[in-house]
């Protein structure tokens, strides 16, 4: 079932490769990177597996020489293969699209492509399935439960949460330390667990570092290999010149809800609707699947989080096309003017040009620059706001 979605971001890596001789697709591990690249042909190569580097070896000038695009998966475990992809793009830098590397962003993988493809490679990302990428409204009600992860629930109910578990064990165990996180499995673990705790609150690291006998700074060195991995996002907040006391600590968010919900042992949704943290589980799912769309269609943006001290708030504010949206976030069915008009407050504060409250509700009500929507409307129309401000909507 796997390979019958289609991915949003397949028209974009099809646009970078004919524009640059390599791309490099970057996602957590599992989140469908291989899947999406063998539907694109060409010759593959686990590079995770020594005789597939060797294969790759032997075959090297032969398949440089060929016409057919070479996709390499998890590059970073093969180190060699950078040199000779520089002389492969270097001796015919007109020729576009023969490279396609895969891999989960570590620190030598990207110090490879730094020192050997700076200028000839483009890099994309690559989330778990998103809303607009599932089929069904069945699969769509799921996702927020179970996430993204096509073989973690979302596609195989039965899987949740026991593969979400399973997963960050081997993170813990495995990956991480191999990508260069330098705590043993356990301090991973434990930090794993409480990351989940502090779920869409304000970062600090200090209390962390309290809980597990580590400074500061260790802890803001570990959760940047976590970030690193795709697995917990960190949004900034906004600032701008008010005569306000103003959020000046990043807000911390797990990308996956089916990777939270399974630390924090939560196995259906009538268990989770009746979380005290369930609000900020809903909100991290909307701001994700905002975020992972645009990264998907290739719209340049900025994201925030806005807090002045008086209580004012704004879960996400984009930066987009030259323009400034003001986005909040409710779990409910049923917003209310009130819930509105707290929002224009805010949005005033920070001149925002667009306005939307996001919930649950079964319909929209509003225009293109301010509304109170569902998540498929706002989708939808992030798909199809203008490229620059001043054009008409699409």
């Amino acid at each position: 079932m796997q390979t019958m979605l289609d991915r949003i971001i397949k028209p974009m890596v099809t646009k970078r490769l004919s524009a640059y001789p390599a791309v490099a697709l970057l996602g957590a591990r599992q989140c469908g990177k291989t899947t999406l690249a063998r539907s694109l042909g060409g010759i593959y190569f686990d590079l995770e597996h020594e005789p597939e580097q060797l294969r790759l070896d032997l075959q090297w000038d032969r398949i440089i020489a060929g016409g057919q695009l070479v996709v390499l998966d998890e590059a970073q475990n093969f180190p060699a293969v950078f040199p000779r992809l520089r002389g492969a793009i270097d001796q015919d830098r007109r020729r576009m699209g023969r490279f396609l590397l895969l891999g989960s962003v570590s620190p030598a993988l990207m110090r490879n492509v730094s020192e050997s493809l700076a200028g000839r490679l483009a890099l994309l990302e690559l989330s778990p399935l998103t809303w607009l990428e599932l089929p069904s409204e069945e699969d769509r009600a799921n996702l927020w439960l179970h996430g993204g992860y096509p073989d973690g629930g979302v596609l195989a109910p039965a899987q949740f949460p026991q593969w979400q578990k399973d997963y960050l064990t081997l993170l813990a165990q495995r990956d991480l330390p191999v990508w260069g996180l330098p705590a043993n499995p356990w301090t991973t673990s434990r930090l794993l667990r409480m990351l989940a705790a502090v779920h869409g609150q304000a970062w600090n690291a200090s209390r962390l570092g309290a809980s597990l006998a580590l400074d500061y700074k260790t802890i803001n060195s570990y959760t940047s290999y976590l970030t690193g991995a795709f697995l917990v996002r960190m949004l900034e907040p906004y600032q701008a010149n008010l005569a306000k006391r103003l959020a000046k600590s990043p807000k911390c968010y797990w990308r996956d809800s089916g990777l939270l919900h399974a630390l924090l042992n939560v196995a259906d949704m009538s268990s989770l609707l009746v979380q005290p943290w369930v609000g900020a589980s809903w909100e991290g799912f909307v701001i994700e699947q905002v975020l992972s769309t645009l990264s998907a269609i290739g719209r340049p943006h900025q994201a925030f989080y806005f807090r002045s001290s008086d209580g004012y708030e704004i879960d996400l504010v984009l930066e987009l096309s030259g323009e400034k949206w003001a986005i909040e976030i409710k779990l409910t069915t049923a917003p209310t003017p009130a819930d509105f008009q707290r929002l224009n407050k805010a949005a005033d504060l920070i001149g925002a040009d667009r306005r939307f409250l996001v919930s649950q509700a079964a319909a929209s009500a509003g225009d293109q620059r301010q509304a109170m929507c569902n998540l498929d409307w706002l989708l939808d129309l992030l798909q199809h706001a203008p490229a620059s401000r001043g054009k008409p909507l699409a």
